[in-house]
């Protein structure tokens, strides 16, 4: 038996994966963190895995609610209660209609769970991973910022310094859509940096990937949008999904499913998007702005345990 700690598995993509890997893999024991206003139904619909899930209430968008669920599970792996941990899956994922919610530690939301979750999540856990290891980080392909891979609703990422991307206003005309949106992909960006740099610093056996699940219409991510959007993501977009550019939330889950069981090869550091390993965009490819953001990131974590 293995521990799979697992985010974003209450609805959409990361739902379908959880059942898809609780169904395939009898080995698997899932801690699956969520928030608690979704716990009741979560809990329900893994009924049949009971025994082999743990859910743990935690908000992504608080620092010392990781921090208290890092903690929870690393005192079960260390008394036993838990099979040793051998992979971690940050699905979670989230964007606004602007670019000026905060976090109660002062962070815009999107930069906090988008991007700054994934490290602490990460920083708790990591003395505790076991090879062979694989740790999957949902990303996104709007991270490119051209027609082809966002059809225009969305815009570029526009990277500016960590510590002003992570604050609310972070960019031109806070409180529109748009800048809601470039949080969005930019923080997607700094998601890939993320992977590129502590697949530089893990050890051998242990594994970091980005999983793309490319145009998924249906789930709850554009729950903040417009009404037109929210209108387009559900009925029109779904009717993309006899091409090649969409999926719907089942065939994505499993793809994301097949990521985090290694059944969709990629070595350390890869981008992987849907079924296979492909380049991310230029612009991910950039060792100042990810060592730039470990050192961020890494500033906050020890503030934490400060």
């Amino acid at each position: 038996m293995y521990t799979l700690v697992m985010t974003g598995a209450t609805r959409g993509i990361g739902r379908v994966a959880i059942e898809e890997i609780l169904r395939t893999d009898p080995d698997l024991h899932v801690v699956a963190l969520v928030r608690a206003h979704g716990r009741t139904e979560f809990t329900e619909a893994l009924a049949e895995f009971e025994q082999r899930t743990t859910i743990l209430d935690a908000d992504l968008a608080s620092i010392g609610s990781i921090r208290a669920a890092t903690a929870e599970i690393t005192r079960a792996l260390e008394d036993g209660a838990l099979p040793p941990l051998r992979g971690i899956a940050a699905n979670a994922g989230l964007q606004f209609v602007d670019a000026l919610h905060e976090t109660t530690d002062g962070f815009e939301t999107t930069f906090a769970v988008n991007v700054l979750a994934n490290h602490l999540l990460l920083r708790g856990l990591e003395s505790h991973l076991r090879a062979p290891s694989r740790i999957v980080i949902t990303v996104s392909d709007t991270h490119f910022g051209d027609f082809r891979h966002t059809g225009g609703m969305v815009p570029a990422p526009r990277w500016a310094a960590p510590s002003t991307l992570s604050r609310p206003g972070a960019f031109e005309n806070p409180a529109t859509v748009a800048a809601g949106r470039t949080a969005y992909s930019t923080s997607k960006l700094a998601a890939i940096y993320l992977v590129h740099e502590w697949a530089r610093r893990l050890p051998d056996g242990q594994d970091i990937v980005s999983y793309n699940p490319s145009l998924v219409p249906g789930t709850g991510l554009a729950r903040a949008a417009s009404a037109r959007d929210r209108f387009v993501n559900r009925w029109l977009l779904p009717a993309l999904a006899i091409t090649p550019i969409v999926d719907r939330a089942p065939a994505a889950g499993r793809k994301l499913a097949d990521a985090i069981l290694g059944r969709t090869p990629a070595p350390s550091g890869a981008y992987i998007d849907r079924t296979r390993m492909v380049p991310s965009s230029d612009e991910s490819y950039d060792a100042d702005r990810e060592h730039e953001l470990w050192d961020f990131l890494d500033e906050q974590f020890t503030r934490s345990i400060a």
